[in-house]
């Protein structure tokens, strides 16, 4: 069974390499593909933030983890599958980021925060509602929370 996503935009923005932290003060814009209507994104702009799905195109087949390793390779973190991190190096090589949305320019979405590099394929956009958010506390395990400590920055 073969399956074909194709992108409905790509990012734009001055980060160029695949780099773990120092996320928080990129502006990237969004700019949909030429087969995607400019009125998919009508009514995008009542929302705050927003949901992106992306490629992590750059990351070499070679590089996929489908087992179990410490995060970011450092040994100070536990031994964890692939799907008990947010790694790129991901079977499907799928990113998903809360982004907030800044603006709206015809076709194109100015955000803050995406952790996607220029020329990154956008598979879907959708909107945040708190509806979709947890109810409950959020849980996770320390090594987690010292991980992401610069990644945002």
């Amino acid at each position: 069974m073969t399956y074909f996503i194709e992108p409905v935009a790509f990012v734009k923005n001055n980060r160029k390499e695949i780099l773990d932290d120092h996320w928080g003060s990129i502006i990237s814009t969004i700019e949909l593909a030429e087969n995607i209507d400019e009125s998919s994104l009508k009514g995008i702009e009542e929302f705050s933030h927003l949901e992106i799905i992306f490629y992590f195109n750059k990351v070499e087949d070679n590089k996929i983890q489908y087992e179990a390793r410490h995060p970011r390779n450092n040994p100070d973190f536990p031994l964890v599958g692939i799907f008990a991190q947010r790694g790129k190096n991901r079977p499907n090589k799928l990113g998903v980021t809360i982004v907030k949305l800044i603006e709206v320019k015809n076709r194109q979405l100015l955000v803050e925060g995406l952790d996607a590099i220029d020329g990154t394929p956008i598979i879907d956009i959708k909107p945040v509602m708190n509806e979709f958010l947890p109810v409950e506390k959020v849980k996770q395990p320390n090594w987690s929370t010292i991980l992401m400590e610069n990644y945002w920055e």
